[in-house]
């Protein structure tokens, strides 16, 4: 690293006149030139305070030594047939890894029981949740933890960060996609989605399959008999796409809630031995991995669940540091076209 010594002789002044402009000495009078001449060339030395250096330490010391609870319940909504969900695995991985690149403490929290050990939650600096908490969980927590980032969802957003999708606009641009190519009998395949206010879980209607009624109810070509509703797993994905195939009227067209649904369903289909997109076409959400490699290839509504991850980390990096007023953080999403939706078929009829 350059000395002052070397910053002097360049700048063509004193030493101590360098340490004086570099400290901010108050009482320093100097023309502004000559002033700017001294920054530009430690500037381009590289050098550095020891003021500032120590500051640098300190803080890389408190980042180090902060502890940061991430929060995955074992609902039935993170699992696939009781292996983790490649959607909330992709959040999760995101988050530890921006932990550990920022110098941070990732303790990974499985249940809410975890909150009453005694001292747990008291060791923890911050908290980064991902799925499952209510209002319930939170106010038994919020005192004991002070900086809480919610990544996925949203709780209490007048007093928490946010980092969040929109699921109807998502849900829009697929159902939309499926209107354009000229598809007028479409259902629905979607989980539960379950609310607590009060300690008592409510199951209610999601984004997903609200905003898909309120357009085909626009369209004129809503159907109730093809909405299909069960857990989010590849499993019920299958055995909803098995119910569907009873109807003596069939939809052209689906739009699958989550490509692990989609996956199920598309399994179902085939053992009925119709074809995709040919008989039946598939639309989903949240474009993980595995998306591109089923067969065919399915067409998906992705989220940026790496992202959504790191930004949760510098959410809470920034409240960690002081920031008082809470953010919500809207990531986009994009339609990606595979062959499950017919686009071709449609194109070439």
């Amino acid at each position: 690293m350059a000395t002052i010594r070397e910053i002097a002789e360049l700048a063509k002044v004193s030493s101590s006149t360098v340490s004086r402009v570099l400290n901010n000495d108050p009482t320093l009078t100097v023309l502004d030139a000559t002033r700017n001449r001294i920054l530009k060339v430690s500037e381009e030395l590289g050098y550095t305070t020891l003021k500032k250096r120590k500051t640098n330490q300190q803080i890389a010391y408190q980042k180090t030594h902060q502890k940061i609870g991430i929060f995955m319940s074992s609902t039935d909504e993170e699992k696939v047939d009781g292996v983790d969900d490649p959607y909330f695995t992709s959040i999760r991985k995101a988050v530890e890894n921006e932990c550990m690149s920022q110098g941070l403490i990732p303790t990974r929290i499985m249940r809410v029981k975890d909150f009453q050990q005694d001292g747990f939650m008291n060791e923890l600096d911050g908290l980064i949740v991902l799925a499952g908490l209510d209002l319930v969980d939170l106010n038994q927590i919020k005192n004991r933890v002070k900086n809480i980032v919610f990544v996925n969802y949203s709780l209490d957003e007048n007093n928490f960060d946010s980092v969040l999708i929109d699921f109807e606009k998502a849900t829009s641009e697929a159902i939309q996609h499926l209107l354009n190519i000229g598809y007028k009998k479409i259902g629905f395949i979607g989980g539960e989605e379950r609310e607590s206010v009060t300690g008592r879980k409510l199951v209610v209607k999601g984004p997903r399959e609200a905003t898909y009624e309120h357009l085909l109810k626009d369209q004129g070509v809503f159907q109730k008999d093809y909405v299909f509703i069960g857990e989010y797993s590849m499993k019920q994905g299958y055995e909803l796409m098995k119910n569907a195939l009873e109807l003596k009227d069939l939809p052209e067209a689906f739009f699958v809630a989550s490509d692990s649904m989609a996956i199920g369903a598309m399994r179902a289909l085939n053992e009925a031995n119709f074809k995709i997109p040919e008989d039946v076409a598939i639309i989903s959400l949240n474009d993980v991995e595995f998306s591109r490699f089923s067969i065919p290839p399915l067409t998906s509504v992705k989220i940026y669940t790496e992202q959504m991850g790191k930004l949760g980390v510098q959410l809470l990096i920034d409240r960690l540091e002081g920031r008082a007023v809470p953010l919500k953080v809207l990531v986009p999403t994009k339609l990606v076209i595979r062959e499950s939706c017919g686009w071709k078929q449609k194109r070439t009829d």
